[in-house]
C-alpha cells in the first residue's frame, strides 16, 4: 500500500461518546480500529469482571430536568456552604461575620489588658512579686544579685549576699505573706460569724407573729394527689433492675465443670482413703510449764506491715498462707504423726523431776497412753469404715476417654442405664475440645464406641431396647458436637451393611432382611440427621438401603413381615415433611395384604417382588381360627418380638398376625393422607382399592379390625381426583370447512412492489432491523472471538508457566539423583 494514499486525521484528545473518522483508506484499518476498542473497552469489563468499584454521579439535580440551571447552580452553592459551614469558617477573620467576646464586639476592643479576676478568690492570688519574678523569669539570681549589690554598695557599702540567702530571705518573705493572708481570713471569718450572732439576737426582737384571719388568707389549700401521681412516686422509690452478669462462653462453662468435677472427685477419693478433715489440722503440741523454749528456731519471718485499703485491714496474706497450709496438710500428716508421737513421749517423761521412782511411774502412764491412743485410733478407723466404702460404692467424678472399644465396654459393664448415662456425661464434660488439643480426636472416636455398643446391644438374646432409648441422647450430644466424624462412621456401617446384601445376593439369588442392629441404626439416622432435605450424605444413602430392603428381601417368615412392617414406619417419618414419592412403600403394602388371604380366591390385581402369587408363603398373615378371632385385642407389635417368635404359642402368633394386618391398615391410611397431592394417586392407589374392595373378608374379622378396614377404606374413596394426566391424541382434528373465498395475491419477483407511504416507511425499517441485528450478531461473534482469544492466551501462559516449573524441579531432582548416586559410589568405592 502507497503511504501517500493514506489520509490520516490525528486526533489530539479522546473523548468519551463522540465517533470520530481517523485513518482512512489504509487497508486493515477497520480491523485494527475494531481491536483497539474491543482492548479498550471489552477487555478492561473483561478484567474487571469480579471487581465491584462503581464511580457513582451525586452531583446534585445532575439527571434531574424538571430544575432549570439557574436553580440547580443556586441549591449546589447553598449545600457547598451548608458543608463547609462549620469547618472551616471558625477561625477564618477575613469574612463580614461579626465576632464577640463575652458579648463585645473584638473591633471595638482596642486593648484587652482588663484580666477578669476569679469570682471565688477575692484575694491578690496569683499576683507575683517583683523579686520572684526576676529570680525565676529573669534570668535567674543573676540580676537580681548585680541590683542588690549595686544598691548595698551605694547605700551600707558592705559584701554582697550570695544566692542562697537571697533565696532563703525570698521563701521567708512568702511565708510571711502567707500567715498575714491566713490571718487576715481568720480575722474576717471571726468579725462575720459575731454579726451573724448579732443579728440573730436583733431579728428576735423583730419578730412578728400574723395573726389567724391573715393567715388563713394566704394560705392556699393544697390539692390532693392524684391516684397518677401516687403510682409516680411509688416507681420513684422502687429497686431499679441491676444489670445481669454476661453470658459465659462454651470455653468457661467447660472449664467450671471440669474443676467442679475434679474438686468432686479428690473429695470422693479423701473419703475413700478415711482421711478426714479435722485430723489434717495441726494439732498444738504438749510442752512442759518450765519449757524456756530454748530450742526454738524462726525457719521464717512471720511478722506482717499493718496496712489499710479501702479503710479495710488487709489480710490477703493471711488468706495466701491459710491455703497453702490446707494444700501442704495432706503431705504432712503422716510427719506430724510420727513427730507427735515423739513429743508425747518427750512431753510425757516429765524430765524436771528429780525422783527416779516417779519417772518409772511416769514412764507406765505414758504406755498406757500410747495403748488408748493406738485402741481410739483403730476405733476412729472402725468408724470411718462405712464411709470409705460409700466413697467406693460411688461413682467417680472424672473419666479418661477410653482408647479402645473394650475399655469402653469395660467402663459400662456392670452398670445400671443411670449410672452409664452420668459416665458418658462426665466424659464429655471432664475432656471438652476446648480444655486440651486431644480431646476433639478421643470423642469423636467415643461416637464410634457408642454406636458400636448400642448395636451389640441390639444383638442380645434379649434386646435391650430401652437401654439403647436412653443412649440415643449422649449419641445426639455428640453428634450436634461432631457431625462430619458422626456421618463418617454411620456411613460406614451402612456401607458395610449394603456390601453385605450384595454379596448374598450374588452368592443365594436372594436375600433376607437384616438383623435388629442394623433397623436401629436405620431408625437412630431419623433421629440424627435432617430426613427433609433433597439431598443428605448420611440419610440419602440410607432411603435406598431401605429401598433395596423392600424390593430384593424374600418374605418368608413372619419376622420379616415384622421388619419389613418396621421399615414401612421408617420410611413414612423419613418422607413426613418433603411428601416424597415411595413406590416401594406401596409396593410392600399391597403384598402384606395379599399374604393376608386364602389361596384360592381369583386375583385381580399384580403382585411384584419379593411377593409371589402363588407359593407356600402366601398366607403367611391369614388366619382361620375363630375362637383367635374373636379374642383378639388390639397392640402394638414390639420390634423386640422377632426374637422370640419361636417359644410363643399358636395363638399369640394368631394376635401377631393380626397385629400386623391393622398396622397394615393404618399405613395405608397414612399413605392415602401423605400423597393425595399427586396427579397420579388415584392411579397408584387402584390395585390397594381393589384388593381392599373385592378380596380381603371383612365380615371375619373382629369388629375392631373391621373399624381399622373401614377407615382406610373411607381415606381411599374419599380424595378428590384433582389432576387428569395429559395424554396425546392419537390423531389430528379434522377442522371444519371454510366458505370464504382465499384470496393469494400474485407478486412479480425482482421488483419492488409500490404501495402507500406506510406500507414503504414499514418496509424501510424491518430492511434496517434486519440489517442491524446481523450486524449485532455479527460483533457478538466476533466479542466472543476476542474473549476466547484472550482466555486461551491466559490459559497458555499459565501452562507454559506450569511447564517451566516443572522442568526446573525435575532438573534440581535430577542434579539431586547423580549428587547421591556420586556420593554413594565414593562411599562404595572407600
Amino acid at each position: 500500500s502507497n503511504p501517500f494514499e493514506v489520509k490520516v486525521n490525528r486526533q489530539k484528545f479522546d473523548i468519551l461518546g463522540r465517533k470520530t473518522k481517523n485513518d482512512v483508506g489504509l487497508p486493515g484499518v477497520s480491523r485494527s480500529k475494531a481491536i483497539k476498542k474491543r482492548n479498550q473497552t471489552l477487555l478492561k469489563e473483561y478484567k474487571e469482571r469480579e471487581k465491584t468499584n462503581v464511580f457513582k454521579d451525586k452531583r446534585f439535580g445532575e439527571y434531574n430536568t424538571k430544575i432549570t440551571p439557574e436553580e440547580k447552580m443556586i441549591r449546589r452553592f447553598a449545600m457547598e456552604r451548608q458543608q463547609n459551614y462549620g469547618k472551616k469558617n471558625i477561625y477564618n477573620l477575613n469574612e463580614d461575620e461579626e465576632l464577640t467576646h463575652y458579648g463585645q464586639s473584638l473591633a471595638e476592643i482596642e486593648k484587652l489588658n482588663d484580666i477578669v479576676d476569679s469570682d471565688s478568690d477575692t484575694e491578690e492570688r496569683g499576683t507575683l512579686s517583683a523579686e520572684l519574678t526576676a529570680a525565676h523569669f529573669g534570668g535567674g539570681g543573676g540580676l537580681l544579685r548585680k541590683k542588690v549589690s549595686s544598691e548595698q554598695q551605694d547605700e551600707e557599702g558592705e559584701k554582697p549576699k550570695s544566692r542562697k540567702e537571697l533565696i532563703e530571705e525570698m521563701i521567708a518573705k512568702s511565708k510571711q505573706e502567707k500567715q498575714e493572708r491566713q490571718t487576715r481570713r481568720e480575722s474576717a471569718l471571726e468579725l462575720t460569724e459575731k454579726l451573724d450572732k448579732d443579728w440573730k439576737e436583733i431579728q428576735t426582737l423583730i419578730a412578728r407573729k400574723t395573726p389567724k384571719s391573715e393567715r388563713k388568707d394566704k394560705e392556699v389549700e393544697k390539692p390532693k394527689p392524684d391516684e397518677y401521681d401516687m403510682i409516680v412516686r411509688e416507681l420513684g422509690f422502687e429497686m431499679k433492675a441491676k444489670p445481669s452478669e454476661r453470658l459465659k462462653t462454651e470455653e468457661e462453662l467447660a472449664k467450671e465443670e471440669q474443676a467442679r468435677l475434679q474438686k468432686l472427685e479428690a473429695d470422693r477419693l479423701r473419703r475413700m482413703r478415711g482421711i478426714d478433715e479435722q485430723a489434717n489440722k495441726k494439732r498444738p503440741s504438749h510442752m512442759s510449764a518450765d519449757d524456756l523454749a530454748d530450742g526454738f528456731i524462726l525457719d521464717k519471718d512471720d511478722r506482717r506491715l499493718l496496712s489499710y485499703k479501702d479503710g479495710k485491714i488487709n489480710i490477703e496474706n493471711e488468706e495466701e498462707e491459710g491455703e497453702e497450709e490446707d494444700n501442704d496438710n495432706e503431705e504432712e500428716s503422716q510427719e506430724e504423726s510420727a513427730s507427735e508421737d515423739e513429743e508425747d513421749d518427750a512431753a510425757d517423761s516429765h524430765s524436771d523431776l528429780e525422783s527416779d521412782l516417779e519417772s518409772e511411774e511416769e514412764a507406765a502412764g505414758n504406755k498406757e497412753k500410747k495403748h488408748k491412743a493406738n485402741e481410739n485410733e483403730s476405733q476412729n478407723v472402725e468408724k470411718l469404715d462405712p464411709n470409705s466404702e460409700a466413697a467406693k460404692s460411688e461413682l467417680p467424678y472424672t473419666f479418661a476417654v477410653p482408647e479402645s472399644s473394650e475399655t469402653f465396654k469395660s467402663l459400662l459393664a456392670g452398670r445400671t442405664i443411670e449410672q452409664q448415662l452420668i459416665i458418658l456425661e462426665r466424659v464429655q464434660k471432664c475432656n471438652h475440645p476446648s480444655l486440651a488439643v486431644g480431646n476433639k480426636a478421643k470423642l469423636e472416636k467415643l461416637f464410634g464406641f457408642l454406636l458400636e455398643y448400642i448395636g451389640e446391644l441390639a444383638t442380645l438374646d434379649l434386646p435391650e431396647l430401652r437401654t439403647i432409648d436412653k443412649l440415643v441422647l449422649p449419641l445426639y450430644n455428640l453428634c450436634q458436637m461432631f457431625p462430619e466424624a458422626a456421618s463418617d462412621s454411620i456411613k460406614f456401617v451402612l456401607r458395610d451393611a449394603a456390601h453385605d446384601l450384595e454379596e448374598v445376593i450374588e452368592v443365594k439369588g436372594r436375600a433376607t432382611f437384616p438383623g435388629l442392629d442394623t433397623l436401629i441404626y436405620l431408625k437412630i439416622i431419623s433421629l440424627l440427621f435432617p430426613t427433609s432435605d433433597f439431598w443428605h450424605p448420611v440419610v440419602t444413602p440410607a432411603f435406598m438401603y431401605m429401598s433395596q430392603l423392600l424390593t430384593k428381601c424374600r418374605v418368608t417368615t413372619l419376622q420379616d413381615v415384622i421388619k419389613g412392617l418396621f421399615i414401612c414406619c421408617l420410611f413414612l417419618e423419613y418422607v413426613s415433611i418433603s411428601r416424597r414419592f415411595v413406590p416401594e412403600l406401596i409396593n410392600f403394602l399391597l403384598g402384606v395384604l395379599h399374604i393376608s388371604l386364602p389361596k384360592k380366591q381369583a386375583q385381580s390385581y399384580t403382585v411384584v417382588h419379593p411377593f409371589t402369587p402363588v407359593g407356600k408363603n402366601q398366607e403367611l398373615l391369614f388366619v382361620n381360627d375363630k375362637e383367635d378371632l374373636k379374642s383378639w385385642e388390639k397392640q402394638n407389635v414390639p420390634l423386640s418380638i422377632v426374637t422370640r417368635l419361636k417359644e410363643t404359642s399358636k395363638t399369640e402368633i394368631n394376635h401377631i398376625r393380626l397385629s400386623c394386618l391393622a398396622l397394615c391398615f393404618d399405613l395405608i391410611k397414612k399413605c392415602a393422607a401423605l400423597y393425595e397431592s399427586l396427579p397420579s394417586f388415584h392411579e397408584i392407589m387402584h390395585p390397594v382399592r381393589i384388593l381392599l374392595t373385592q378380596h380381603v373378608p371383612v365380615n371375619e374379622y373382629p369388629e375392631k379390625m373391621q373399624e381399622w378396614y373401614h377407615s382406610a377404606l373411607k381415606e381411599l374413596e374419599s380424595k378428590v381426583k384433582h389432576y387428569t394426566p395429559l395424554v396425546c391424541e392419537k390423531k389430528k382434528p379434522v377442522p371444519l370447512k371454510q366458505y370464504t373465498p382465499k384470496i393469494v395475491k400474485v407478486l412479480e419477483f425482482g421488483r419492488k412492489q409500490a404501495g402507500s407511504k406506510k406500507e414503504q416507511e414499514r418496509k424501510q425499517l424491518i430492511q434496517r432491523h434486519k440489517r442491524e441485528l446481523k450486524g449485532a450478531i455479527r460483533e457478538i461473534r466476533k466479542d466472543n472471538q476476542f474473549l476466547a482469544r484472550m482466555q486461551l492466551s491466559e490459559i497458555m501462559e499459565r501452562d507454559s508457566a506450569r511447564k517451566r516449573k516443572v522442568k526446573e524441579l525435575l532438573g534440581s531432582l535430577a542434579t539431586q539423583e547423580g549428587e547421591w548416586k556420586a556420593m554413594k559410589r565414593k562411599k562404595w568405592q572407600s
